[in-house]
């Protein structure tokens, strides 16, 4: 089920992506949303979420160089990132250890 949801939310964020960047250029829409204090707010609370991903990333993804890359592209792609990691690694992180 997890993975249907990281799909589903993968498929959904890329194509309103795709829509958003049809209908109105990037920095632009930048500067608009930093000139309104609601958007700095989004923006800060959309990169602690990157953080706290990142911390999370960096503690389960086994491997170092696949966490660095998440971690890295996190910032620039978006939760597209962290729903691919999730839907590749996400059950990893609820089944016991041994």
């Amino acid at each position: 089920m997890l993975k249907i949801i990281c799909a589903l939310g993968f498929a959904l964020l890329t194509a309103a992506i795709v829509w958003a960047f049809n209908l109105a250029p990037f920095w632009a829409s930048v500067s608009q949303m930093v000139a309104n204090p609601w958007g700095v707010v989004t923006l800060v609370d959309l990169y602690l979420g990157f953080l706290v991903f990142a911390i999370v990333v960096a503690r389960f993804e086994p491997n170092r160089a696949i966490a660095l890359f998440v971690i890295a592209a996190m910032p620039f792609l978006g939760n597209v990132v962290s729903l691919a990691w999730l839907g590749l690694r996400g059950l990893d992180l609820i089944r016991p250890r041994a």
